[in-house]
């Protein structure tokens, strides 16, 4: 790895990445193919197993350039992150983490002791069990953890969580975190880029990244305007749906509107 994205927050401009949802390693490896600075493989909101993650992270790997991977695991769970990690994502990205309590808990998961609690297996990351010294003595220099902020809460504790030692960055989830203040969907509402702007505010004053998502052009542009340090630029399944979508109408039109169906 780069170590790109564990410097984010130092970088000169903000990172660009996406994100893969279809559990496909050939789509993984086509989407990192694009050499995105990072790739984003999503386990909460997919049917992804830990087997076809490993062949996604192998597929990222395979492709040109230095695409960085991060896995958004399902939970904070202490074995979902030991299984994850294990499997050797550049990054993970925990969900719904609402307190500096609940962040520690994460770090605290992913290290190995005497500082953390974290097992050691004989995984891809220790190269399956050849290279455990060195896995152990240098996973810490390279290892991302970022978390979800996603609720009022969340927000209300940024500072706290961004101030804990070991988290790297914190992510604005909009989608969310505009659900549970009861804006849904409401971009340009006040109270929702207030807390915006309180989230990014709490990080840049802990010294980590921010980073937050966006699915079509002019919510790119709105979203890089907040300060963000790094950006999902869209998702797989509407690359896919909107290539679709914009061949069938091409031809149609250009065959004069007949549907063939």
């Amino acid at each position: 790895m780069t170590g790109r994205f564990k410097r984010a927050v130092e970088a000169d401009d903000p990172l660009v990445g996406t994100w893969n949802v279809v559990p496909s390693p050939e789509l993984a490896e086509l989407s990192a193919s694009a050499d995105p600075d990072f790739l984003v493989l999503d386990a909460e909101h997919s049917s992804m197993s830990y087997e076809t993650m490993e062949a996604m992270l192998r597929a990222v790997d395979a492709a040109p350039g230095e695409t960085e991977s991060v896995v958004r695991v399902p939970d904070d769970d202490p074995t979902t992150l030991k299984r994850t990690l294990d499997r050797d994502p550049d990054g993970v990205l925990v969900p719904m983490v609402e307190t500096a309590e609940q962040a520690a808990a994460i770090v605290d998961a992913s290290r190995y002791p005497p500082e953390g609690s974290r097992g050691l297996g004989l995984g891809r990351a220790t190269g399956y069990g050849r290279s455990l010294a060195d896995h152990v003595e240098t996973v810490e220099e390279t290892l991302v953890r970022h978390v979800q902020l996603e609720s009022e809460r969340a927000v209300d504790n940024a500072a706290d969580i961004a101030a804990v030692d070991g988290i790297d960055g914190v992510f604005v989830g909009p989608v969310d975190l505009s659900m549970s203040m009861g804006r849904f969907g409401e971009w340009e509402d006040e109270g929702f880029l207030a807390a915006v702007d309180r989230a990014v505010e709490a990080a840049h004053d802990a010294s980590v990244a921010v980073g937050t998502l966006a699915t079509d052009a002019d919510s790119r542009a709105a979203r890089l305007d907040w300060g963000v340090d790094y950006l999902v630029a869209g998702v797989d399944s509407l690359y896919v749906a909107d290539g679709v979508t914009d061949a069938l109408d091409g031809a149609r039109e250009r065959a004069g509107g007949t549907d063939s169906r």
